[in-house]
């Protein structure tokens, strides 16, 4: 089987990954589709095997890190969906009081991939909660295929509000300083900029490649925010000129940034559409982000 090359293939495959990651395209139509880009030694399975997010060998910071704390813990969200599994960290033998971090995943659920992630929150210096949106359905399944099928079950607004009681028990948390802010992804993106515009009290906002929240929202944002964004990705970024132009009618505090030659998802290690270069800055952006606004 010829070795697949992220550099070597249309630009247009990972647009087509987008789609169908975002239920845009069903697995027919991805599979037929991709199939056009099936040549010169490549195969549909090959593509598709290239495309599928490897969890196994990607994690950066272990289930068992010793320098970690970390449980599954359970906490309710009464407007939302009720008891909401979530994975609770924090750094081993924590002096003093930290920041904390809702965690928020993309639109299948509490895969590995953003159990990692919150992981590295912690290791970072803080508390960090990463809810599960799909605990009233039996939480994530164990793939992204099956994940997005039962997301696509719930109403947004009432995950959202699993968000929100995330936000009101870190906040209460006993080892948490009563700072808290949140970083999200695609979805998560989309949860992050809604809590800036629902949280009074939020402390500051990080949203990967979000959806924006409604411009007449704008004026109820109270926390700063620090936006991301790739360069290729037109179904987010067709939205953010009128946002940012509401932005600073309203005179808020952000930032943004967009980094190029990358793709929706180009933070997630897991994917080829991972861009080691642009994720690792715009970590370092996010936890230097953290460390000025939760401390």
């Amino acid at each position: 089987m010829k070795t697949i090359k992220k550099e070597e293939l249309d630009p247009k495959v990972f647009e087509l990954y987008n789609d169908y990651a975002h239920n845009r395209l069903n697995r027919r139509e991805f599979m037929q589709r991709l199939s056009l880009y099936a040549v010169g030694g490549l195969t549909v399975s090959s593509l598709m095997s290239f495309l599928t997010p490897d969890y196994k060998n990607t994690a950066q910071i272990k289930a068992n890190d010793p320098r970690l704390e970390s449980q599954y813990i359970t906490y309710q969200s009464p407007k939302g969906g009720g008891a909401i599994k979530g994975l609770l960290s924090m750094p081993q033998s924590t002096t003093g009081k930290l920041g904390g971090i809702v965690v928020v995943h993309e639109n299948r659920g509490l895969n590995p991939h953003i159990e990692d992630v919150a992981r590295r929150a912690a290791l970072a210096g803080f508390v960090s909660l990463a809810p599960d949106a799909l605990s009233p359905l039996g939480g994530y399944p164990g793939n992204d295929d099956d994940g997005r099928v039962l997301q696509q079950k719930r109403n947004r607004d009432e995950m959202l509000e699993d968000f929100i009681a995330a936000f009101d028990y870190l906040k209460k948390y006993p080892l948490c300083n009563g700072k808290v802010g949140v970083v999200g992804f695609c979805f998560g993106g989309w949860i992050s900029n809604m809590m800036a515009v629902r949280i009074s009290e939020l402390s500051a906002a990080v949203p990967f490649y979000g959806g924006q929240a409604p411009l007449e929202e704008v004026p109820n944002i109270n926390s700063p925010l620090l936006l991301q964004f790739a360069e290729s990705d037109e179904n987010v970024n067709k939205g953010w000129p009128a946002y940012e132009k509401a932005l600073q009618a309203d005179k808020k505090e952000y930032t943004a940034y967009s980094y190029p030659g990358t793709h929706h998802g180009f933070h997630n290690d897991t994917t080829p559409r991972y861009d080691k270069e642009a994720a690792d800055l715009a970590w370092k952006r996010t936890v230097d982000f953290f460390n000025q606004t939760l401390k």
